[in-house]
């Protein structure tokens, strides 16, 4: 079986995007519309990878990051953030919550799978 990505995006579009690259190149998806309803996904289920944007409704990125590292099974799991934001502090805050890496938007179809086979092992 091939590895799962958790997709955490409020635009459906951007999900879909991501999707479609991610299913192209042999993975598998679950998707969710912010992070109470990735927490509420996961139910023990195994992640490989999760991408999540950084501005959402009800819980943004960094308190979903923070929420799941202390679950019992994610806190290794690698998390990288989809967003437009570039700017160095929000990067240094979603480290010190828990993220593994940055993907800034617009970007490829390629960045993105070469990010997810460099974190998903």
């Amino acid at each position: 079986m091939g590895k799962t990505v958790l997709i955490v995006d409020d635009s459906a579009s951007m999900r879909q995007l991501v999707s479609f690259a991610l299913k192209d190149a042999g993975y598998e998806v679950i998707d969710a519309i912010n992070g109470k309803d990735a927490l509420s996904k996961l139910n023990g289920t195994r992640i490989d990878i999760v991408i999540t944007d950084l501005n959402m409704p009800e819980m943004d990125g960094i308190e979903f990051i923070k929420q799941l590292r202390n679950k019992n099974g994610y806190r290794f799991t690698p998390i990288v953030m989809l967003t437009t934001e570039s700017q160095e502090s929000r990067k240094q805050e979603g480290k010190q919550a828990g993220a593994s890496g940055w993907i800034v938007k617009p970007f490829t179809p390629e960045q993105l799978i070469d990010i997810v086979k460099k974190f998903a092992k």
